[in-house]
């Protein structure tokens, strides 16, 4: 099997972590990247093996426009020490993929610095998309050429380029000669052109067996990207979006139904990139309305279908809100040394560690196929079955214990990996308790690691004060509908408006589609229309989905999108 089918991520945002200036000097290289060595036996500890650390390369400002491909960050350090740092992982036992920042520059980078000085006369003029030497822009350059995101400090590849096709895929060769990488994480793969990305795919495989592509995509037809030709993967945004919401409005519905969604489009043998945070999204421990869904939401992203990563000082339950005009409170410096005890004291990196040991020594995890068991707004059980031995997990995101009657494998015995609690097998079923705001995997005797360790959050084995316990009924619940019901609100009304801002957008009036139009020339409105027409023809729309076509503006992604349906 590919290393990566059964990684466990940590994601680095290494200017951040180190604390590095936010403007480069371009000066003498600072060597931040090797105070993040300390960090590796830590990434191990907690059950990760595998390491997405990036951006890496010389940039002006927060990484992502780049100057130099073949050389490391000054305010970073040297090549010579992201080698070391490389070789260390391995040394570890963790695989190390990098971001591959391949849709734009920066503006220092030497074809477009090129353009500014010979203008018609650069070789480098079809490099970058509609360069007009009768325009300007923002920098006054006396042309004008084609942004990233609306930021002329971006400026947009031209990807149908062969040059540029050669010289990015050489890239990837010096990366994997000079650096002994594994793989790569490319940024914003939802915008790239697929014959470039298939070229991509092309280097990957010539490089380094199980050499590992995945891309950033944030909305479409995950397949579209993800499948024999292009990428391996794809970040699984919709279940990232779903795992929080589905707490904070205790509706587990709308997870069970993003997991089958999502399953329609990818089949079950794709593994895409799971994940509840990262350095563009606010930080989990702030999303969540009640902070003890930290537990059911993290059992969730290690036992669903994929592949999870930790982002780094999530595991400690760190906060980060994402502000309007800057993104430094997602990417904070940490110090190791303010965290070295944390696997011992901190619950939520006890969570993490014992996860990370579980699915490291569950295949079921990793390869199992997935069937729904139970499911109400407020629990739900699924399991996890591989050669013939079914893993059970159970979920409650509510304030009372809840009892659970589930379909069982022919093991005579269960434990719980987190409570060590034992649970014998009775015609085929096993009767379980779920503590409030708590997730249990439920793993067959004869498959139990001794490395498991039960964290004991919870007192199982003793009485607790009389709850309401809601029995489950015998029979398996019926399949999930597609739009999910309404659950109360928290009573406080600031919580209940900022929970209905969220899962309620405002419907905007009704646009017209001219399908006369091709997309590149349809407005952001008429594309998020076309986009949610295209959708009805599948099935109904429910408010999440509207929710998440309203909140994509971006024209580029729209049209990517639209583009994605079959």
């Amino acid at each position: 099997m590919p290393w990566y089918e059964e990684a466990v991520f940590y994601h680095i945002y290494p200017l951040g972590l180190t604390g590095a200036p936010k403007q480069n000097s371009y000066g003498e290289p600072a060597h931040r990247l090797n105070t993040i060595f300390p960090w590796i036996p830590h990434i191990k500890e907690i059950g990760c093996n595998a390491i997405y650390i990036g951006p890496l390369f010389e940039s002006v400002g927060h990484g992502y426009e780049t100057t130099d491909y073949k050389k490391l960050d000054s305010r970073l350090g040297t090549n010579e020490d992201l080698t070391n740092f490389v070789a260390e992982c391995h040394k570890q036992g963790i695989r190390v993929i990098l971001d591959g920042v391949f849709n734009h520059t920066g503006r220092d980078f030497f074809a477009f610095q090129d353009i500014k000085q010979n203008r018609e006369n650069s070789q480098y003029k079809d490099w970058y998309c509609n360069v007009n030497f009768g325009g300007n822009n923002s920098f006054n350059d006396g042309f004008s050429y084609e942004n990233w995101g609306g930021y002329d400090l971006l400026v947009k590849l031209n990807q149908h380029n062969p040059a540029v096709r050669d010289y990015i895929c050489d890239v990837i060769r010096f990366w994997v000669s000079e650096f002994d990488i594994d793989g790569i994480r490319l940024d914003a793969a939802d915008v790239l052109d697929f014959e470039y990305m298939k070229a991509l795919r092309h280097v990957a495989n010539e490089v380094k067996p199980d050499f590992w592509l995945m891309g950033e995509v944030i909305h479409g037809n995950y397949s579209r990207w993800a499948n024999d030709g292009t990428l391996h993967s794809v970040t699984n945004y919709m279940l990232h979006k779903a795992l929080y919401s589905g707490h904070n409005d205790h509706n587990y519905f709308e997870i069970a139904h993003t997991i089958k969604y999502v399953s329609g489009m990818v089949g079950n043998n794709l593994k895409l990139y799971s994940f509840v945070d990262n350095h563009d999204v606010e930080r989990i421990y702030t999303k969540l309305t009640n902070k003890d869904h930290f537990h059911p939401v993290h059992v969730m992203l290690y036992t669903l279908p994929g592949v999870p990563s930790i982002y780094y000082g999530s595991e400690f339950g760190i906060e980060g809100r994402k502000e309007r005009f800057s993104d430094d409170s997602l990417r904070p410096a940490l110090n190791y040394e303010d965290y070295k005890e944390a696997v011992e004291n901190n619950p939520c990196t006890k969570l993490i560690a014992a996860l990370g040991k579980i699915r490291q020594n569950t295949p079921a995890l990793c390869y199992g196929d997935y069937k729904e068991l139970v499911l109400q707004t407020t629990h739900y059980a699924y399991a996890r079955t591989y050669e013939g031995k079914t893993v059970i997990i159970t979920l409650n995101n509510g304030d009372n214990d809840v009892s659970m009657n589930l379909e069982a494998g022919y093991s005579p015995e269960y434990v719980g990996a987190l409570t060590g609690e034992r649970v014998s097998v009775n015609g085929g079923r096993i009767q379980v308790r779920v503590p409030a705001n708590f997730g249990e995997i439920w793993i067959p005797e004869e498959l139990c690691s001794e490395s498991f360790a039960p964290i004991k959050t919870v007192e199982i084995e003793k009485a607790p004060e009389p709850v309401k316990v809601i029995e489950e009924p015998e029979q398996e619940v019926s399949e999930v509908v597609e739009t999910a019901k309404s659950v109360e609100q928290p009573k406080e009304e600031s919580k209940k408006e900022e929970m209905k801002a969220e899962t309620k957008p405002e419907t905007p009036e009704k646009v017209v589609v001219d399908w006369n139009k091709t997309y590149e020339e349809m407005s952001v409105e008429e594309l998020q229309e076309a986009i949610l027409e295209k959708m009805r023809h599948n099935g109904p729309v429910t408010e999440y989905m509207l929710g998440t076509v309203r909140e994509n503006t971006h024209h580029g992604s729209l049209v990517s999108w639209v583009r994605s349906f079959q």
